[in-house]
């Protein structure tokens, strides 16, 4: 990958200037600085002070309840959000990676198995497999991009292959054709890793709707973030589903009637009341998010020896991350961090260089394209408070750095 050109974005589906009615005016307002103020990577306390005094209120309802575990806003939470997304059921889970466990073994997945997944992703998503008693099977990245090569994944399978586990990362989704066509001909489910992606779309549908089955993360710093950890899962057949949430419940479905041995993986009622309050504004948030990458993608490209994130033509990303790639990356993070912004490195190792899965015998060189980038990926301030006159510091940080 060559870390001096440029990535051409697409231009079908940037937010425009003035996306999300008065909010943006308001935004810009709140997150104006003075040259000396620090550029934050994430602002979480600037996200919800619109909403504090609602987010305030439902705690203390729930507070007062009595009523933590289950109940009335853990199932109204699960029914707005299957209604976001348009799916018949969801499931609340702890985080998404038990809800990823759960959906690979409600797909009946276990020992002597193999699941095909990619090799640059937080670690998460091949525990999740691991743990069932399945093998992971990792594969590299597509050329220019940080997605999991199709090619790579029809190599891949085997007779012993019972699912593939496409993640879209950085809230880019993956080539979902291909993945599926590759699918169908093998006659293996697709689950869908959304945790950084709620909200994308692909070709007009919401990642998380195309697969057999998809996992979703609450994460505070997610695109919609909760306050700890949580999670959501759901599954194209509502036997997969059932299984999978009996799995988050200890195997149950009634109190004593336990049918198999599972775990406690359940959302709380505190979490799903605040997620409640925070689901309504995901779209204009997603929207934020889309304005401020087009911001970056104007003022970078220019700058030649930073490769901007690649857009898949007819998908409609929100920019969990903005990653770029950059030669002396760590120099250039340093350089960031001396003017006061944040920056992050997601992710410095591809996961067969981890001590975790040094048993697969799977050393430097066998992922060059993943290897490349995690050398050179580094994540620029982003989240949908960020105004415009911060990411001219940033990128006007960066043009001093490159002598631009």
């Amino acid at each position: 990958m060559d870390s001096r050109r440029t990535i051409e974005t697409s231009k079908a589906n940037p937010a425009p200037p003035g996306a999300g009615g008065a909010q943006p005016a308001k935004v810009a307002a709140r997150g104006s600085l003075l040259e000396h103020d620090k550029v934050p990577f994430a602002d979480l306390a600037r996200l919800h002070a619109p909403i504090r005094e609602e987010l305030h209120r439902v705690a203390r309802e729930v507070i007062d309840s009595g009523r933590y575990i289950g109940g009335r806003e853990v199932s109204a939470f699960e029914a707005e959000m299957a209604a976001a997304q348009g799916v018949p059921a969801l499931c609340g889970v702890g985080c998404a990676t038990s809800g990823l466990f759960a959906l690979l073994k409600g797909l009946g997945v276990g020992p002597g198995d193999e699941v095909v997944t990619s090799v640059h992703t937080a670690i998460p998503t091949a525990e999740a497999i691991s743990l069932t008693g399945a093998r992971v099977v990792f594969c590299d990245l597509e050329p220019d991009s940080y997605s999991l090569d199709p090619r790579q994944v029809a190599r891949a399978i085997t007779p012993r292959t019972k699912a593939l586990l496409p993640v879209h990362l950085y809230g880019q989704p993956v080539d979902m054709d291909a993945i599926l066509s590759i699918a169908r001909e093998h006659g293996l489910p697709v689950v869908e890793d959304c945790a950084q992606a709620q909200g994308a779309r692909y070709k007009g549908r919401l990642v998380g709707t195309l697969g057999d089955a998809a996992a979703f993360s609450f994460f505070p710093s997610k695109n919609l973030g909760g306050f700890g950890d949580g999670g959501a899962i759901t599954a194209r057949d509502p036997q997969v589903l059932r299984r999978a949430r009996m799995f988050c419940n200890h195997g149950r479905e009634s109190k004593f009637d336990h049918e198999f041995e599972g775990m406690n993986s359940r959302l709380d009622a505190l979490q799903a009341a605040l997620l409640r309050v925070a689901l309504p504004h995901l779209e204009e948030w997603n929207e934020l998010r889309r304005r401020a990458a087009a911001w970056y993608d104007e003022r970078l490209a220019a700058v030649e020896p930073v490769t901007t994130p690649k857009v898949l033509p007819g998908t409609t990303p929100v920019y969990h991350l903005y990653a770029i790639l950059a030669p002396d990356r760590d120099a250039l993070a340093a350089h960031l961090a001396a003017q006061g912004i944040e920056t992050g490195i997601h992710y410095p190792r591809s996961l067969n260089l981890l001590q975790a899965y040094a048993h697969l015998g799977l050393g430097q060189g066998s992922f060059p394209r993943a290897e490349y980038v995690c050398g050179h990926v580094l994540s620029l301030p982003m989240h949908p408070m960020i105004s415009e006159r911060e990411v001219d510091r940033v990128c006007e940080a960066m043009r001093g750095f490159f002598g631009d």
